[in-house]
């Protein structure tokens, strides 16, 4: 009876992932993974292998984990969305088989995909994923590979604060048998650099299939920024206005949020990463909204600053007028061959000049005092993704640029400055002689910002019972 029960609940969990149905597709392609696990290939060095790990699971609360989320680099290669997982790449084709790439997956389980969903398993990443090599991550163990006949063994960095279960082939598990194989006591720090110089060249370019998705994801980012600043007024609270992004990115078909939502009104906005989002009436402040949506892996960040009750003081105006023409500066020289450290060079020279115009620093080099942070970053599937901070730009690059002026209460200024905290942020992308806008749906000029701000949005209309 047992057995009968077993396997009724097998094939009942394996029917559930025959008929699935209505799922996106515009997921990246198994032929966009294989090209870039052909091209990471290309530049690992002679006799070598690479050796790449899923993220591990985290726990939300006592024996609930947070919705997983795969490693980039894991994803990138390979498309596999769950843990406990290894990839490896071998430079050169290995054994009588001719096989030049295996991946270790989680192993299907009837009774644990009942409780926490479906599994790929062996099958589903041959016909899913487009392996050829695929075992289950119990199968590591004995599987016959002598890695101190490589050259090189390429790996990231080995994370370390992660459970251990009672199977011996979960991450943890995986992560001991690679060390016990390779005779590796310690992370070769060469190997480690070796395996960033290689992400970092190959996911600062994007390709078509990824400039598609990222356009996707600021798009609806935009879309969602724009219904905030029609439905933002005085009484809204920080998580509502927080929770109309969050809305409108799933209404898209997004999966969340690239990062943790910056949603700040006075105050709190002069706090660069501020996330508690908690404050019950944004009152006559600006508001400062750092969000921006996850779709199918790629992050949006765009930042817009908005008046609560639709219009600019004369200190709040000044201030976001400062910002924007650092952003407007910076964007004369988004093209290829200028270098990446220019941008922020740029932004700090106008905000410094400006500062000093408005009488609230004397010195240019105080700048920092209320502009602390860079003015760039790449952006992908991080949303600070991996790229040489040292290179000049290149076509098909993607990075933000977002200059700010946050001045806290009890600054060395002008009280009438306090409070204010003002960033603006768009997502560029370089193309062959100039550079595109990917957030130029949602303004950023304050007329603009203004005349948006008197439209109606459709949650204005949305009444709730009280409690």
């Amino acid at each position: 009876m047992k057995q009968f029960l077993l396997l009724f609940v097998f094939f009942l969990s394996l029917s559930q992932i025959q008929s699935q149905e209505n799922l996106p597709t515009d997921y990246l392609s198994k032929e966009f993974h294989k090209e870039r696990r052909e091209a990471f290939r290309n530049l690992l060095p002679a006799n070598s292998v690479a050796v790449v790990f899923s993220y591990p699971e985290r726990v939300f609360s006592k024996d609930i984990n947070y919705n997983f989320h795969q490693n980039p680099d894991m994803y990138y290669l390979t498309g596999y969305k769950e843990p406990d997982a290894v990839l490896l790449i071998f430079k050169d084709a290995q054994g009588t088989e001719k096989y030049n790439e295996v991946l270790f997956v989680r192993e299907r389980n009837a009774s644990q995909e009942t409780w926490t969903g479906r599994r790929l398993g062996v099958e589903g990443a041959k016909s899913k994923l487009g392996f050829t090599n695929v075992y289950n991550g119990k199968d590591f163990n004995d599987f016959a590979i002598d890695f101190k006949k490589f050259d090189k063994i390429v790996y990231d960095k080995i994370p370390t604060d992660i459970r251990k279960n009672r199977t011996g082939f979960d991450l943890f598990g995986l992560i001991e048998t690679f060390k016990t194989k390779a005779s590796i006591a310690a992370e070769n720090e060469s190997s480690v650099e070796l395996f960033n110089n290689i992400t970092n060249s190959l996911r600062e370019i994007k390709t078509p299939e990824e400039i598609d998705l990222m356009r996707k994801s600021v798009k609806l980012s935009c879309i969602a920024h724009n219904e905030v600043m029609k439905a933002v007024g005085p009484d809204m609270s920080e998580n509502e206005a927080d929770g109309i992004h969050a809305y409108v990115h799933r209404h898209y078909g997004a999966e969340g949020e690239g990062y943790p939502p910056i949603v700040g009104a006075g105050a709190n906005g002069c706090i660069l990463h501020y996330g508690e989002n908690n404050s019950t009436k944004i009152d006559n402040q600006l508001l400062l909204m750092d969000v921006g949506s996850e779709y199918h892996g790629y992050s949006a960040d765009v930042t817009r600053t908005v008046p609560a009750n639709g219009k600019f003081s004369e200190e709040q105006k000044a201030i976001y007028q400062l910002v924007y023409e650092a952003q407007e500066e910076v964007f004369k020289i988004c093209k290829p061959g200028t270098p990446f450290q220019d941008l922020n060079k740029k932004s700090r020279e106008v905000i410094a000049a400006g500062l000093i115009k408005l009488g609230i620093i004397t010195d240019p080099k105080d700048v920092r005092i209320y502009y602390p942070h860079g003015c760039s970053h790449f952006l992908g599937l991080d949303v600070h993704d991996k790229g040489n901070y040292m290179s000049k730009l290149k076509e098909n690059m993607v990075f933000t640029v977002e200059p700010g002026i946050y001045i806290p209460a009890n600054s060395k200024c002008d009280k009438k400055w306090w409070n204010i905290g003002v960033r603006i942020e768009d997502d560029i992308l370089i193309t062959k002689d100039n550079y595109e806008n990917l957030s130029s749906e949602s303004p950023r000029k304050w007329q603009d910002v203004e005349a948006l701000a008197k439209q109606k949005s459709t949650f204005n209309e949305m009444k709730f019972p009280k409690i």
